[in-house]
């Protein structure tokens, strides 16, 4: 069979019809632009005659959103593409065109005029395709957002935490508020007030509500009831409109305080002896026996099936003076148990009156060491599970003397510090607080910073930011000042410290 040789086929130029145009004589394709060049066409046809040149934006000056139509708010930075979507979308016959490209053209900040270059592309004839440019300008008027509208009227919160806490001090209030503060718990709060004896966080809906609930239920001992008030109900619908309440209850037991235990409870909890003393308040009340160094927990439940109050708290600390102390090499995890003789700081100098006792401090007390401590000796409590315990078999366990903490001595009033705490927005009230009011508030953040310079474990949970350059020269001044006073081991190390972005410069970075 014999192959044929290829043969390449090589087609011809398609002839096309040339004719002049029309208006300029100019020679061009007939069959793809018709009687007309490209350049008469152009004159003659206009591809974004029902376009829009001129637009108006809707900005809230209050949060710096942009107007969606129809009711959506949008975070749009200046010049960026988001602002370039929103404007491109205000423009009505655009989608009829194909968008080439699109630019901003720059204008002055203060004009309140956003002028955009916008490129298109349209088919005006069998082949025959039209590029053009034209501009926009865009007017910026300022609209209130809804949101920011329910924030400067009163009473349009939709729900409400109340947290309290019937204790005389803020010092565990002052705890939650740099967990909060940490953990970013606030960011859907439209208003925080501080009360008498709480704080209410005010809500614009009830999810976040709610969520608030569980992180403080993740943090802190707390008791959550719910009550809800009928708004409005249409009759058509029936639909209904609610304001929500949470009333959120703290246990009135905080660090440090001296707690008796009802007998049941010690018994059910682990056979603890019934005085006990608080060293840390977490998800539950963790005690501990001075004298055996035994620990136990009090959940949430537990607690309010039989609510007690503490014994005593910090206002009943008295300072002694460790006269002779010798640890028994019982420990357990940074508590040491020791035998120590202790006095009154106020009666040395006057009587030789001592008393003995058992304490956890083994590890940190010395001879000639200051501590605070609760005096039960000749003390009266008008408390029936003290009078139970006095009347029962563990009357024999109640000791002299409680030794609490150490006290550190400190010559100023306000201690330099190398770091501080962030505190939240709080409302201010109309009427200024009265002014042994302002002093009591003053002395307990006092209080609550020497607690975050004594305890390390207090300290890793909260977030401590270095202070700022200006408060660090005038501490350096007060030290040259007077070098001896406080106590060496109370300062905070800088490697635990956050830098504050917020306070930070160009300056700072270089």
């Amino acid at each position: 069979m014999e192959v044929d040789t290829p043969v390449h086929f090589n087609p011809g130029t398609k002839s096309a019809a040339t004719i002049l145009c029309a208006d300029c004589g100019a020679p061009v394709d007939g069959t793809i632009s018709g009687a007309f060049c490209y350049d008469c066409i152009k004159l003659k046809t206009d591809v974004t005659q029902g376009i829009q040149r001129e637009a108006t934006l809707h900005m809230c000056r209050d949060c710096d959103r942009w107007l969606s139509p129809p009711t959506s708010w949008v975070v749009a930075a200046p010049e960026s593409r988001e602002l370039l979507a929103l404007c491109l979308k205000k423009l009505r016959g655009l989608n009829k065109l194909r968008i080439i490209d699109a630019s901003f053209i720059w204008t002055e900040p203060h004009s309140r005029r956003i002028k955009v270059k916008i490129t298109v592309q349209s088919e005006i004839s069998e082949g025959a395709i039209m590029q053009q440019s034209f501009e926009v300008e865009y007017v910026q008027n300022y609209h209130q957002c809804p949101d920011c509208a329910k924030s400067y009227t009163h009473n349009t919160w939709r729900a409400v935490v109340q947290v309290r806490q019937k204790v005389p001090h803020k010092r565990t209030f002052l705890f939650l508020e740099q967990l909060i503060l940490k953990h970013g718990a606030h960011k859907d709060t439209i208003n925080i007030k501080e009360v008498h004896d709480g704080i209410d966080f005010y809500f614009a809906q009830r999810n976040h509500a709610e969520g608030f609930v569980d992180f403080l239920k993740a943090v802190v001992p707390v008791n959550v009831n719910k009550s809800q008030e009928l708004i409005s109900m249409d009759i058509h619908t029936s639909t209904r409109s609610y304001k929500f309440s949470y009333s959120a209850e703290l246990v009135p037991i905080c660090k440090d305080d001296l707690v008796v235990l009802p007998v049941p409870m010690a018994k059910k909890i682990g056979n603890i002896a019934p005085m006990t003393l608080c060293h840390r308040v977490g998800t539950s009340i963790n005690l501990i026996d001075p004298t055996t160094l035994q620990t136990a927990d009090v959940s949430t439940n537990i607690y309010w099936r039989a609510p007690f109050r503490p014994l005593a708290d910090m206002q009943d600390l008295v300072e002694f003076i460790i006269l002779d102390i010798e640890p028994l090499g019982t420990s357990k995890g940074r508590f040491f148990l020791a035998e120590a003789t202790v006095a009154r700081a106020s009666d040395m100098g006057t009587n030789d009156q001592t008393y003995y006792t058992r304490t956890h401090l083994g590890g940190i007390l010395h001879v000639g060491d200051s501590v605070m401590g609760y005096h039960l000796t000749g003390t009266n409590f008008n408390n029936p599970l003290f009078d139970a315990l006095e009347d029962s078999k563990y009357a024999s366990t109640i000791p002299d003397v409680v030794l609490v903490k150490k006290h550190y001595a400190r010559k100023k009033k306000g201690k330099s510090r190398n770091w501080r705490l962030k505190r939240l927005a709080k409302e201010e009230n109309e009427m200024l607080p009265r002014k042994q009011d302002q002093e009591r508030m003053d002395r307990d953040f006092e209080m609550f910073l020497r607690d975050v310079e004594e305890d390390a474990d207090l300290r890793a949970g909260l977030a401590l930011y270095k202070a700022q350059k200006e408060q660090q020269q005038i501490d350096v001044m007060d030290i040259e000042e007077s070098e001896i006073g406080d106590d060496e081991g109370l300062a905070v190390p800088m490697e635990q410290l956050l830098d504050d972005l917020e306070d930070m410069t160009m300056e700072d970075e270089e």
